[in-house]
């Protein structure tokens, strides 16, 4: 089985604290797909930067359809949304 360090709130400084930050007032809470991220900051500040592209940026498609897209390839994934 993998292993994968993760840094918890408490334990984080700089960029990943930034970006756990603006997660916190973003959802109330740190979901794992950030925390799976922690160990490489700089992906996971680009990685919510394409997130919040697809989700809230200029697009001929809805939010209602980007979230049911978002749904159902996490369920497709067998993963929580």
């Amino acid at each position: 089985m993998a292993f994968i360090k993760l840094f918890k709130f408490e334990d984080s400084t700089g960029l990943l604290k930034k970006e756990y930050e603006k997660g916190l007032r973003r959802a109330g809470r740190i979901w794992n797909v950030l925390t799976i991220q922690s160990q490489t900051p700089e992906i996971l500040r680009d990685s919510m930067r394409l997130y919040n592209s697809t989700m809230f940026g200029n697009l001929e498609i809805s939010r209602f359809n980007r979230e049911l897209l978002a749904v159902v390839t996490s369920i497709s994934n067998e993963c929580e949304y």
